[in-house]
């Protein structure tokens, strides 16, 4: 590389990924494949529209690798191209989700969401968010006691809400989601029913999580997470009467995008083909071992572990009320010694997000580097000592 400024700052980030414990739940680490994939020539190109209908010429080979791209992520979830479409365009999850918003939700109807605390996520109708200020958000929350979802207690606000959609999946929620009781509230309300898996697609992927695509009508997901893509998009829609698939198609372009990164289309195309591979199942299972093993050593050192401990790659650590610290000095306390958390509200925190009451710790990146369960309960210790120091 010529530029040589730069040229040293990759270097100096890539030098810090190699030298630290990456415990972020939404980070990982991709494939030489996938990095090629990323830095190649489809950069060059910009190719509005979709694959056979674009709106600028010398489109032969990115509409193959946007077919591809199709083609490789309905069959890692096992699904009919007959019975579901899906759009690879989506810049990032926070898009992807509105573009399903904007094209299935009435402006001012109710989207039914997880409250932010609790573990939702912002574009769940959170009121910093964009889809907080143009749809109204119903929250629900874990029940206080147990940090886990009340499924009676989330049919009772659908019954007298009546949202237009509700969505299931989360961005800090450790136990598995009961997708067919979210079928059965979405029903007895008339409700769309959407999963947001960007946390644990790999893990649906992987075999090592239900799967949501049995009950749910839209599916939406990031490629990078447990799914160890490029930073992307996916939403997947269920082919019927009611013609979603075409609505979202629209709704991502012309709706909210130009011409989308034919690059990161290729380089997520690469990562679902990794992805369907049998060594993926025994990584996926290994991130869901190993974030059990940590929680479980963590909570045996003293450590208030919400919900009691996972059933997936993260789970949340209530440091204030274990020692009387914010999540941001414990996170701070870590970095320093290269360790790399971040920190998170827990359900109904007192403190603000700025400063709340936890961290957030996930598995996927450590897994990929090869750790096991001996390398948590390590680490357990290593964490106890550091924020009790």
């Amino acid at each position: 590389m010529k530029d040589t400024q730069m040229k040293k700052l990759l270097q100096a980030e890539q030098e810090r990924q190699d030298r630290v414990i990456n415990l972020i739940a939404s980070e990982n680490i991709v494939s030489q494949d996938v990095l090629d994939a990323l830095a190649s020539w489809p950069t060059n190109k910009y190719a509005e529209g979709y694959s056979q209908f674009r709106y600028y010429g010398g489109n032969t080979y990115v509409d193959e690798i946007e077919t591809l791209a199709i083609s490789r992520a309905l069959d890692l979830f096992k699904l009919s191209s007959k019975k579901w479409s899906v759009n690879v365009q989506a810049l990032s999850g926070s898009p992807a989700n509105l573009a399903v918003f904007h094209a299935l939700v009435p402006l001012g109807a109710k989207i039914m969401g997880l409250e932010l605390s609790s573990g939702g996520h912002l574009t769940h109708g959170y009121k910093v968010s964009v889809t907080g200020k143009l749809w109204t958000q119903v929250p629900y929350t874990v029940d206080e006691k147990k940090g886990v979802l009340d499924y009676n207690k989330i049919l009772e606000i659908a019954l007298a809400e009546k949202p237009h959609i509700i969505i299931a999946g989360f961005s800090a929620y450790p136990r598995k989601i009961n997708f067919k009781k979210f079928r059965e509230i979405a029903d007895a309300c008339g409700a769309i029913l959407m999963v947001d898996m960007a946390h644990i697609s790999g893990l649906v992927a992987g075999k090592a999580h239900p799967s949501p695509f049995p009950y749910a009508d839209v599916v939406t997901t990031t490629t990078h997470k447990t799914l160890r893509g490029p930073r992307g998009a996916l939403i997947f829609t269920r082919k019927d009467e009611r013609g979603f698939d075409t609505l979202v198609d629209k709704a991502v372009f012309p709706g909210l995008q130009g011409g989308p990164h034919m690059n990161t289309i290729a380089s997520i195309a690469v990562a679902l083909r990794e992805a369907s591979q049998a060594k993926f199942q025994t990584y996926t299972k290994q991130v869901v071992a190993n974030a059990k093993t940590l929680a479980s050593e963590l909570k045996k050192l003293g450590w208030i572990i919400t919900s009691g401990g996972t059933d997936n790659h993260l789970f949340l650590v209530d440091v204030f009320g274990t020692i009387g610290i914010g999540g941001k000095e414990a996170s701070e306390k870590l970095e320093a010694v290269g360790i790399i958390v971040n920190k998170n509200t827990i359900p109904f925190d007192a403190r603000g997000p700025v400063n709340p009451s936890g961290i957030r710790i996930g598995t996927p990146t450590v897994t990929t580097q090869g750790m096991k369960e001996k390398e948590m309960v390590s680490l357990a210790k290593k964490i106890d000592s550091i924020l009790r120091s």
